[in-house]
C-alpha cells in the first residue's frame, strides 16, 4: 500500500473523532470535521509537523509505537488498528498473494448437514466458493450470484431482497476494505474493485470513507420472493484451514417467522434437489 493510502485513512479517521470525545476544548471557528492535525499530534503525543508529514506522505516508515499512539489517539478498534499498521506495512500478508478457491470437503458436508441454515463459504474478493442447497434457494435467482459484492451493488434485485440495503452496503464495503488491505496485490480482489469503482457510483462513495472493519455477528432482513420477509443473524466464521476464507451461516429465532420462512426454504431446496 503506498503512503497515500495511508495518510488517506488517517485523515477519514480524524474526521470522526469529536474534540470533546477525545477530551479536548475546542476554540475557534473549526473548518474541518473531527480533529485538526494539531490535535491528533497532541493526543498521540507527536510533533505536529511529523504528523503532517504522515498524512502528506512525506513520512513513510511510522513505527509500532507511532501507530499505536495513533490508533489510541483516533480511537480505533482492533480492525481499524490491524489496518492502519497494515497500510504502514507493518503487519504482516499472505505468502502467496492469491485467495484460496477450494473448500475443505469436510467443510461441504458439514454445510449439507444443515438443511434449515444457509451457509456460504466466500474469500476475499468475495466469491463464493460453496453454498448449501437451502443458501442457494435463497440466492436463486440473482445475475451476479458468484460474488456477494457484485451482487450487491450491480444486480437489479437486491435493493429489493436486502431490506435494509444502505446499512448492509456500508458493512459489506468496510468488510471488502479490510479484506484488500490483508492482500492488496491480489488480481481478484483488485478485478472485483476495478468493476465496482467502474460501475457503481454507491460503491464509490462508500469506499472513498476508508471504513474497514470485520464482523462476526450481524442481523439482516431479506425479503425472499417466495418466502417472503425473514430477520436471519448471520454469524461469520474465519477458516483456518484457508486463510481468507469466511464462512457465513444464517440462523432465525426459534418459533418466529423467519424461522418458519427457512423450513419453507429448505423444503424448496429439497424439492429443487429432487427434481435435479
Amino acid at each position: 500500500m503506498t503512503a497515500t493510502e495511508l495518510g488517506d485513512y488517517l485523515r477519514s479517521r480524524r474526521a470522526l473523532v469529536r474534540p470533546d470525545t477525545a477530551g479536548l476544548i475546542s476554540t475557534g471557528t473549526r473548518r474541518v470535521p473531527g480533529l485538526r492535525r494539531e490535535e491528533v499530534a497532541l493526543l498521540a503525543g507527536l510533533s505536529a509537523d511529523y504528523y503532517i508529514r504522515l498524512e502528506q506522505g512525506r513520512e513513510r516508515s511510522p513505527s509500532a509505537q507511532v501507530l499505536n499512539a495513533l490508533g489510541a489517539a483516533l480511537r480505533l478498534d482492533d480492525d481499524g488498528r490491524a489496518h492502519l499498521f497494515r497500510l504502514a506495512g507493518l503487519a504482516p500478508r499472505p505468502a502467496r498473494p492469491a485467495v484460496a478457491e477450494r473448500v475443505d470437503p469436510g467443510l461441504l458436508r458439514l454445510m449439507e448437514a444443515w438443511p434449515t441454515h444457509p451457509a456460504l463459504v466466500y474469500n476475499r474478493a468475495y466469491d463464493v466458493l460453496a453454498a448449501n442447497s437451502i443458501a442457494r434457494a435463497l440466492f436463486d435467482g440473482f445475475t451476479f450470484s458468484g460474488n456477494l459484492m457484485l451482487l450487491l451493488f450491480l444486480d437489479p434485485r437486491a435493493r429489493d431482497f436486502y431490506v435494509e440495503w444502505p446499512t448492509v452496503a456500508a458493512n459489506s464495503v468496510a468488510g471488502f476494505r479490510l479484506g484488500h488491505g490483508a492482500a492488496p496485490d491480489d488480481p481478484r480482489v483488485r478485478a472485483v474493485l476495478t468493476e465496482l469503482l467502474e460501475h457503481s457510483p454507491e460503491f464509490r462513495d462508500l469506499w472513498s470513507s476508508h471504513d474497514a472493519r470485520g464482523k462476526t455477528l450481524d442481523t439482516k432482513v431479506l425479503h425472499h420472493a417466495d418466502v417472503g420477509v425473514m430477520k436471519l443473524s448471520m454469524k461469520t466464521f474465519d477458516v483456518r484451514a484457508a486463510p481468507g476464507q469466511e464462512l457465513v451461516v444464517y440462523d432465525a429465532e426459534p418459533g418466529s417467522r423467519s424461522a418458519e420462512g427457512l423450513l419453507l426454504l429448505g423444503t424448496i431446496a429439497a424439492t429443487a434437489a429432487r427434481n435435479a
